[in-house]
């Protein structure tokens, strides 16, 4: 082993940016499967926030009906599952997707604390790092927290979980996924010799242009608005229009802009589908800035946001069916990851 001229391990940068970039990919396997809970109405499966003894599934008949009983005492089955007849092998399907989303919500939290407390007793953190690393914990746990309180919105008096709250949870888990892969290009920098990534100008425009639409499509799926559009199995009504007109005319204005802007479905649905070009020109820029120095940062990023667009299309254009709406999820989290790196790659070039 090496041993720093302190007499602690010599610091291991590139060994922790391994670390975080596994904890990266879990964390958009996360993101992944909480879109499918949402896309199969199985967020409130659960009733309970049990994060120790939560993490086994029931194991028996007697188990299973005490989790169904459970669940037959909120709105979502009163008055929607319920009537339509769902029975528990029904249930089961749906408690699988909420259980695995919390399973895997538990595994991303041990496998980013556990190997920072080794990192950190063996002093093979970098100086300069540990605040960070420690931010993202905060932002881990945090990230438990606000789920539940996502969760325990739909409980009581309404079939669905607050939309508000699910856009806010997802907020936190791509926050925490860029900050992951920003860390772990420090860290990659500190390897060679270099000094840490700045945000640069047009680095904070990409990503606070991409941000808002990512929260504007967590809005339109915690309203359920995509089928507002108008979509069948790829019907050309719904895109470029949304039902046959560019400006929908569902869209009730009576509470004002403000209040529409982030109630009303027809309004976001609109926001999320125009924003994305805007979106899509900042990205250009931003690639075009580096495709002579970085060229495969540059094809990537490219690549990720032309390929997210043809899947919002053709979201809607199916009715959102599950599986293309998953990859649409999927491939949002990656155009993060793509703009990130793009974006500390100018910040890097700068202060040189």
């Amino acid at each position: 082993m090496r041993i720093a001229p302190h007499g602690q391990l010599a610091a291991r940068p590139i060994a922790l940016a391994r670390w975080l970039w596994a904890v990266a990919a879990l964390v958009v396997t996360m993101v992944v499967v909480g879109g499918i809970t949402r896309l199969t109405e199985s967020g409130l499966s659960i009733t309970e926030w049990q994060p120790i003894s939560g993490a086994l599934p029931p194991l028996t008949q007697a188990q299973w009906e005490t989790q169904f009983a459970a669940y037959q005492q909120i709105p979502q089955y009163t008055e929607v599952n319920g009537p339509a007849g769902m029975t528990l092998e029904a249930y089961k399907h749906i408690f699988f997707w909420e259980w695995f989303h919390r399973l895997l919500g538990r595994l991303v939290g041990l496998a980013y604390g556990l190997p920072l407390v080794w990192f950190w007793l063996r002093g093979s953190m970098p100086q300069g790092f540990h605040r960070r690393l420690l931010a993202l914990l905060a932002l881990g746990g945090l990230q438990g927290v606000v789920g539940w309180w996502m969760v325990s919105s739909g409980l009581t008096h309404d079939v669905k979980v607050s939309h508000l709250r699910l856009a806010t949870h997802l907020s936190l888990a791509l926050t925490t996924l860029a900050v992951l892969v920003w860390t772990a290009l420090d860290l990659r920098a500190h390897a060679r010799g270099e000094g840490k990534a700045r945000l640069t100008g047009l680095g904070a425009l990409a990503l606070g242009a991409l941000a808002l639409q990512l929260v504007y499509g967590a809005l339109l799926a915690g309203l359920r608005g995509g089928p507002v559009a108008g979509g069948g199995w790829f019907n050309w009504q719904a895109w470029p229009l949304m039902q046959g007109n560019l400006v929908p005319a569902g869209i009730d204005w009576s509470g004002g802009a403000l209040h529409a802007l982030f109630y009303d479905p027809f309004l976001i649905h609109f926001v999320h589908r125009w924003w994305a070009w805007v979106v899509v020109a900042v990205l250009v820029g931003l690639a075009r800035r580096l495709r002579s120095t970085h060229r495969a940062a540059s094809v990537a990023l490219h690549s990720a946001f032309g390929t997210q667009v043809l899947l919002g299309i053709a979201t809607v254009m199916s009715g959102v069916t599950l599986w293309i709406a998953a990859l649409h999820q999927l491939t949002g989290a990656l155009l993060l990851v793509a703009a990130t790196w793009c974006a500390h790659l100018l910040g890097r070039r700068k202060s040189h």
